[in-house]
């Protein structure tokens, strides 16, 4: 996956530091400043978590905080929006998983 290497804001990518950190148990490395969501998607990464009752994947939707779609698990605070939250190093990195949905189950139950 590429990134922008020359931005007129953000300036040059071979400027910053390039640090590592995980996500599900695997390093993966990034650049000072970028977002998880930017650092996942260089990294070949699509699926940032599952949703809570279909268990189907879901990704970066919209980017800019508003869907809540790329919640991920940051160590081990769940719910963490990807696309806001800049990468530190060693930082731990979980997708988000499905949930057992136990109102559903008290229904089925009764």
């Amino acid at each position: 996956m590429t990134r922008i290497i020359d931005h007129p804001i953000l300036g040059k990518v071979e400027d910053r530091e390039i640090i590592s950190f995980q996500f599900d148990g695997r390093t993966y490395k990034a650049y000072e400043n970028e977002t998880i969501a930017a650092a996942l998607l260089a990294n070949g990464i699509r699926n940032l978590r599952v949703h809570e009752e279909t268990g189907t994947p879901r990704g970066i939707y919209c980017n800019i905080g508003h869907c809540m779609e790329c919640r991920v698990t940051v160590n081990d605070q769940a719910n963490v929006r990807a696309c806001l939250t800049v990468v530190e190093k060693n930082m731990v990195v979980e997708s988000g998983k499905q949930h057992p949905n136990i109102v559903k189950r008290m229904v089925e139950q009764q």
